[in-house]
């Protein structure tokens, strides 16, 4: 199966790349001119990224750009629970591969801090949110149960946090992966992105997308709530 075969909403777009070399490459361009318009028109530019292993060669390629990055944002769209210093950290694998030379001089707002519980956390990234410029790109990635962010079926917010008109920007989530302690973006501030991309790649998360295509249920593939117009689509085989 091919991307080009699924049938997408009307007003979401699809590009298909031969490797995930490729696909990294094109959508740090796309992302780099984003954000260089954003700055070109408002002095300054709001960068938000899905956390992972998938976009490492993303950021990779992203921190390559040529772009004034000192009036660039960088935040997260969800965060592990953890200390910067750890492995599975969104925080440090961001400082790893994307704020590094002349990208390490963008404002990075951590979501993560050393409460004495998630919710606690999850609180105080409510408020450090409320800060944040308006978000002019916004990259997701996607699950093979179709969660996105750290939006994940069965979770004990979700309900609250795919809220269309929601007023709080940060929830705690339950992950069914290790670690499973989670903070995401709402549903309502991760919509609010002027230019929203999914970057996938492989068949699995292809026939994925296709499930979630075929149904309207938000809570059981919260990646439906994201299928609307203007949305792109990057995919590899």
């Amino acid at each position: 199966m091919a991307i080009s075969e699924l049938k997408l909403p009307q007003g979401v777009s699809a590009h298909e790349f031969k490797s995930p070399v490729l696909l990294a490459e094109g959508l740090a361009l796309n992302v780099a001119k984003q954000l260089s318009d954003a700055i070109d028109a408002r002095g300054t530019a709001t960068l938000v990224v899905s956390g992972g292993r998938s976009p490492v060669a993303f950021f990779q390629h992203l921190a390559k750009q040529t772009l004034d990055w000192s009036k660039v944002v960088v935040t997260l769209a969800d965060e592990r629970w953890v200390p910067v210093e750890h492995a599975d950290s969104n925080a440090g694998l961001l400082k790893r591969y994307l704020l590094q030379g002349p990208a390490a001089k963008a404002q990075f707002l951590s979501l993560y801090s050393a409460t004495a519980n998630l919710e606690q956390a999850a609180e105080q990234a409510d408020r450090l949110l409320a800060e944040l410029p308006s978000i002019d790109v916004l990259v997701l990635g996607m699950g093979d149960d179709g969660h996105t962010a750290s939006l994940f079926p069965n979770s004990p917010n979700l309900a609250d946090a795919l809220k269309v008109d929601g007023t709080r920007r940060c929830w705690s989530m339950l992950a069914p992966t290790v670690p499973h302690q989670r903070l995401t973006m709402s549903r309502a501030l991760l919509a609010s992105a002027k230019h929203t991309v999914l970057s996938i790649s492989g068949q699995s998360k292809l026939t994925t997308l296709n499930a979630a295509l075929a149904g309207d249920d938000v809570a059981a593939m919260p990646i439906r709530a994201f299928l609307q117009p203007t949305l792109e689509i990057y995919w590899c085989p």
